[in-house]
Parts: C-alpha cells; sequence; structure tokens
C-alpha cells in the first residue's frame, strides 16, 4: 500500500523520538554495591573493574562504586539486586548462604586449609558451579569468586587448641555455617556490629573475635589480644552479583565482556591478597603476642560433628571436600 505523506510524516516523527533512545540504551552506567571500606582489597577490585569496563568500551560502559554500606547492609542490598534497582554487587558468601544453603557450604569448615588453597579451590569448577543456583533462588547472576584469607581467633585468653574456644564469648560473622561451627567448639557466639568490635575486645564484653588477617590488621585487633589462634578452618568469599533482571536487558556482547573483565579483575583480587598473606602473618608475628596454630588432629571429630548437620542442607559439601583434598 503506498505510504502516504501523513503517514510518512508520522514515521519521520517516530524514528526522530526513538533513535536517540536506541543510541542512549547502548551506554550504560551501572551502580556496585559493598560493605567493605574504601581501601579494602574487595573495594580495589570493584574500582578495577570499573576502570577497565570504561577502557574496554571507551566511556560507553562506566561503573560507580557504593563501599562501606552507602547503599544499606547486604540483605537491603539484596533486595535492591533482586528488583533491579542496584546493578552489581559484591556479596559475602555468608549473606547468600544465610539464603541458600548450597551456597553456605562453601564456608563449610576444613574444606581447605591454607589461603593459597583458598585461591585454588574458588577457581575449582566445583565453586563456579555453586553460582547455577543463584538466579531462580535470589533472582541474581553470580559471575565469580573474591576472597579474604583463612580467619583466625583473637583472643584475651590464651588459646593453644580448639579445646581452649569452650566457653568463650566469640564475636563472629552471623552465618549459620558459622555459628555451627563455633557452637560445636563450645564458643557462645556473640553478635556485635563491625565498627564496635575493638571497644568490646578492650572491655571485655567479648573474650575474642574470629576475623580474617587482612581486616585484622587494619583495625589492630592484636592491641586487645593476647593470643592469635590461626584456625586453618574457614574463609569467607564473596561473589561478584549482577542483578537479573538488569542482566536480561544487556545486549549479549556487553554480558560476555562484563563477564571476561570480572574473572580478570577478581583473579587480579586472588592472587594479590594470597601473596600478601605471608607478610601480614610476620607483621603479626612481630607483634608483641604469640601466633598460634591449631594442630591438624584436633579437627576431624569437628568435621564430622559439622557434616552431620550440614550434609543433609547441602549436600554439595561432600563434592566440595573432595575437590579441597586435592589442593
Amino acid at each position: 500500500m503506498p505510504l502516504s505523506r501523513r503517514r510518512f510524516l508520522a514515521a519521520s516523527a517516530a524514528a526522530s523520538v526513538f533513535a536517540p533512545s536506541l543510541t542512549l540504551a547502548q551506554a550504560k552506567e551501572f551502580r556496585l554495591g559493598l560493605i567493605t571500606p574504601n581501601g579494602h582489597s574487595w573495594n580495589k577490585a570493584a574500582i578495577k573493574f570499573g576502570d577497565e569496563l570504561k577502557a574496554a568500551t571507551n566511556g560507553r560502559l562506566t561503573l560507580t562504586v557504593f563501599h562501606s554500606g552507602q547503599l544499606g547492609n547486604e540483605p537491603a542490598m539484596m533486595q535492591q539486586l533482586q528488583s533491579g534497582a542496584l546493578d552489581m554487587g559484591f556479596i559475602q558468601a555468608a549473606e547468600l548462604g544465610s539464603r541458600v544453603p548450597h551456597i553456605a557450604a562453601i564456608n563449610a569448615p576444613y574444606i581447605v586449609r591454607s589461603t593459597p588453597a583458598v585461591a585454588k579451590f574458588v577457581r575449582h569448577p566445583a565453586a563456579v558451579k555453586l553460582f547455577e543456583v543463584l538466579p531462580q533462588e535470589t533472582g541474581t547472576i553470580g559471575l565469580g569468586w573474591g576472597i579474604t584469607g583463612m580467619r583466625a581467633v583473637f583472643s584475651s585468653k590464651d588459646l593453644n587448641s580448639l579445646a581452649d574456644i569452650k566457653g568463650m564469648k566469640l564475636r563472629i560473622n552471623p552465618t549459620p555455617v558459622y555459628r555451627d561451627f563455633y557452637s560445636s567448639l563450645g564458643a557462645a557466639p556473640t553478635p556485635i556490629p563491625t565498627p564496635q568490635v575493638f571497644d568490646a575486645m578492650a572491655n571485655g564484653q567479648v573474650d575474642g573475635l574470629e576475623a580474617d588477617l587482612e581486616f585484622s590488621w587494619n583495625q589492630r585487633f592484636d592491641k586487645v589480644s593476647k593470643v592469635i589462634l590461626q584456625m586453618n578452618a574457614v574463609f569467607m568469599p564473596m561473589a561478584a552479583v549482577v542483578s537479573g533482571r538488569v542482566w536480561q536487558t544487556l545486549p549479549a556482547a556487553d554480558r560476555e565482556l562484563i563477564t571476561k573483565t570480572i574473572k580478570t579483575t577478581l583473579d587480579a583480587q586472588i592472587d594479590e591478597l594470597a601473596g600478601n598473606e605471608p607478610a601480614l602473618i610476620e607483621n603479626f608475628k612481630n607483634a608483641p603476642i604469640p601466633i598460634r596454630q591449631v594442630p591438624a588432629g584436633d579437627t576431624e571429630a569437628v568435621i564430622a560433628e559439622f557434616d552431620k548437620i550440614w550434609l543433609p542442607k547441602a549436600p554439595v559439601l561432600a563434592e566440595l571436600r573432595k575437590v579441597g583434598a586435592t589442593l
């Protein structure tokens, strides 16, 4: 049918309205939230990711990083990710695991026993495969793991072994895995907000806390402790996640670029943290308190007790233990 002048003018007007929108839709400023403070290795990785994404697209894709919980705590950020109000997040496995036991399995004690093993483990296909449940369970897409090192107990009383933890008021991350692990050791898990932990240790509100070495050195928890007990038991990875609602609106080429760029960035974060840990340990050894190791023989009964609780909840734990034993 011949195109009338009226239809031609209408089509031209529509084109003038929608063409700029299509052009603008190719550009995107992402927002990424995380709870760690400025200067933390996760925050540095987020900034590096944004820089590399911007460089790779000549400024078409950019990223603003909201650190230190500026967008709320992790449960609040998860709600924003689910609704699409937030594009991306670096979310601790503890938060994801509190929602999805399958993910919580990565926090199980004694899967691996050193930070170098952690660095290998989170890149193993078995660890990456854990993300497959996230879209259905949380409405997010997992793109990769970042890490902290193995966690230690900083104590105001003397510790030499796992048995000495019994009866301690211990500040821990409130994830169910950590709670069950430390409860099985006879500790009394005590929830205290992170900014208040130093004072709580100093005034005796708690007997100790467990944390990774990087964070603990920055906070100087050694100054309110009598001993550091390296547990070589648990670590706290974070997952780089994208809102599923946002992800499905992106062109395939952009999804591929984002996936590739975040993997490169997280690989660098993992390698840097693992490489820096020996120097951190030396720093603590130079502090005026002893730093001790949990004897390996103390752990087998603890593992068996933990697995009685968690294998029924997260059968994938059996596979993760097999992988960890090879690293």
